[in-house]
């Protein structure tokens, strides 16, 4: 049988489109395989920033250089990089044999067996047939592509379009295939979640699509990522608190300053954010919120920092990302005066990741002494409610267990983001 390996890079949302991809190709014939020989590379490409481009290409030379000693016969590129760069990459890298456009993955079978390239502006979501390529127990669901919030440093809706939202039936009918193929951790995503719906049902419909997904009696955990503050309210929240979605929420808030937060063009201020969290705690107090930050903003002050330092101090976030800003063509910011010099960014990077190294310590020694559920991910590692898949945590066991199963242990250390445990 002839072969195909496919190299996913970037995001969640990213690696579903490659599970989509990878059963498409999967329908022509090939089997899916790990080893470099093969008929078919596939490389899907994140193209978010510059050092994700620099990244895309370096797979792409890597998978140029096997094609020229033979032992890959065919490189299909899609992804991002496509919509961003288009002919461009053909021209810069004339050994692939097809590009396929994020809107264009429905027509990959067409376009492999007649070998043309395409970059259709279709605005059709993927179909919900999948090779997963994550672990048997775990999945994700992206109920949406596309984002219309127009943040002024992101190029997502200039690479991946409008706000494009599946309906609750086809979403229902997704997860329970999946939950039937053993999955037990279903993590919701999307560019935002809270948006999902507005453009099909003309309001946010988010809340409506949980009530129906928590009734899937073989999903145990449910895990909303990439959920802003703007539009969570009480309702949401009780939703969350009475049934099988964790208590955790991945929050991207990017900044607390307001003089930053109106520069990028972010609907949230500092006391939306305040606001929304103290809700959260009040009716959720063991609530774990995962959040991102970006640092170096043009425009960003001393004051401005150091009051996102203080506010990282204040709220104890669980787990925590920085980002240097990165100035990319075709952004509003782009265009912003007061450009920070890469000196102060790496500074206030190493600042912002010390400070919550710290807060991390303070919350590790909460942890210590306490039992929680855990879902083995291998024979030795797991993971709690608290921690996401591949972006988190991780709990380690000195003896075997069984990968995919639900377990109550006790926390016996716990150092940065690694915690062990007895029981």
């Amino acid at each position: 049988m002839k072969k195909f390996n496919i190299i996913s890079l970037g995001c969640p949302k990213n690696l579903v489109d490659s599970e989509e991809i990878s059963y498409k190709i999967s329908k022509l014939g090939y089997e899916l395989t790990l080893s470099e020989n093969s008929d078919i590379s596939i490389i899907n490409t994140c193209a978010f920033l510059k050092s994700a481009v620099k990244e895309s290409e370096k797979i792409i030379e890597n998978q140029i250089k096997l094609k020229k000693e033979g032992k890959i016969k065919k490189i299909i590129v899609c992804g991002c990089l496509i919509e961003r760069e288009k002919e461009k990459l053909l021209k810069k890298y004339p050994e692939i044999d097809l590009i396929i456009g994020i809107n264009s993955i429905n027509e990959l079978e067409k376009a492999i067996k007649n070998r043309e390239s395409l970059i259709l502006p279709s605005s059709d979501l993927y179909s919900q047939n999948r090779l997963r390529l994550t672990l048997k127990h775990s999945a994700y669901l992206k109920i949406s592509d596309g984002c219309d919030n127009n943040c002024s440093y992101c190029l997502i809706p200039a690479i991946r379009g409008k706000l494009r939202s599946k309906t609750i039936e086809i979403l229902i009918k997704e997860a329970i295939a999946l939950a039937d193929s053993g999955v037990k951790e279903l993590n919701i995503i999307a560019q935002d979640i809270t948006s999902y719906g507005i453009d099909i049902y003309k309001k946010p419909a988010l809340k409506d699509l949980l009530k129906k997904l928590i009734k899937i009696k073989k999903i145990k955990w449910i895990r909303l990522m990439y959920i802003y503050p703007d539009r969570i309210d009480r309702e949401l929240l009780e939703i969350i608190k009475d049934s099988n979605i964790c208590h955790y929420l991945e929050m991207p808030l990017q900044h607390i300053s307001d003089n930053v937060l109106k520069k990028m063009n972010r609907i949230s201020s500092e006391k939306i954010i305040r606001e929304k969290i103290e809700l959260i705690k009040k009716i959720i107090p063991d609530m774990a919120i995962r959040t991102t930050f970006i640092v170096g903003f043009p425009g960003e002050s001393e004051k401005d920092f150091n009051k996102l330092i203080n506010f990282v101090k204040d709220i104890k976030f669980n787990n925590l990302a920085v980002f240097k800003y990165s100035r990319e063509k075709g952004t509003k910011a782009f265009d912003l005066n007061n450009q920070i010099s890469s000196k102060i960014k790496n500074f206030r990077y190493r600042e912002l990741l010390k400070t919550h190294a710290e807060v991390v310590d303070k919350i590790n020694k909460d942890l210590i002494g306490k039992d929680f559920e855990i879902l083995m991910d291998n024979e030795n590692i797991g993971r709690a409610y608290f921690d996401a898949p591949d972006i988190d945590g991780y709990i380690s066991f000195e003896d075997k267990k069984v990968p995919g199963t639900f377990l109550k242990a006790k926390i016996i250390e716990a150092k940065g983001y690694h915690r062990k445990v007895v029981g």
